[in-house]
């Protein structure tokens, strides 16, 4: 057999490569890959649907419902005669604090001295995001204020404490009483000094006189809130 030119026989060795070639480029880029990518992209859209339709059967986030959405007037919480009794001398309007938001913090505050006898009366109202948010914030209070205990009846919880400082050899006694109603805290402080012997009130006094002013602060609250 005669040898073909050098140029023709390259080109018979080449044609089964380039056969070979088109075939795999034809079964690459042919029914069998578009198969492959119409598969890709069903499973894709799936997914995506599956996706989008547990995002839209997820629960919905809704605002808490608060039972108090504003602090009620502190300097009328508690009855005038009352605080005639609890701080007397002292003008029974109260003296609101300012605050930096009156719906979510108000505070009044009676204080005068009747002979040397001083008393100091606060009533606070708080409001929190939350029954949660209220409960935390009272259970950190009253395990800072440790050594009281609980006040049955008195909100959802309440709680009372007495201490007793002495500074320059002048004692006074401090009440603390903190109740939880719903989302509200109602915080209520009344202390005294007797300044001609340098004692005291004793602890019974400042302890019912706090007690009474907070379970009369609560029923203000809940009277607020009906109204």
């Amino acid at each position: 057999m005669r040898s073909l030119p050098l140029p023709l026989a390259l080109t018979a060795r080449l044609t089964p490569v380039i056969v070979l070639a088109c075939a795999g480029w034809a079964l690459s880029s042919g029914p069998l890959d578009s198969g492959k990518e119409t598969a890709a992209k069903d499973t894709q859209k799936s997914r995506s649907e599956s996706s989008e339709s547990s995002e839209s059967s997820a629960p919905s986030s809704t605002a808490v419902t608060k039972t108090y959405g504003a602090a009620p007037p502190p300097c009328t919480s508690v009855a005038a005669k009352t605080v005639s009794s609890l701080v007397p001398a002292a003008k029974t309007a109260g003296k609101e604090i300012p605050s930096t938001d009156t719906s979510l913090r108000r505070t009044c505050s009676w204080n005068a001295l009747k002979g040397y006898d001083y008393r100091w009366l606060d009533v606070s109202f708080e409001l929190l995001e939350s029954d949660e948010s209220a409960a935390s914030s009272y259970q950190d209070r009253t395990t800072e204020k440790n050594g009281g205990g609980a006040v049955p009846g008195l909100g959802d919880e309440g709680y009372s404490v007495v201490n007793l400082t002495t500074e320059d050899k002048q004692q006074t006694r401090e009440g603390t009483v903190i109740a939880r109603v719903a989302n509200a805290l109602v915080v209520v402080t009344y202390n005294g000094s007797d300044f001609e012997s340098k004692k005291a009130p004793s602890t019974d006094e400042i302890n019912k006189g706090a007690i009474k002013a907070a379970k009369e602060a609560v029923a203000s609250l809940k009277a607020a809130a009906v109204n």
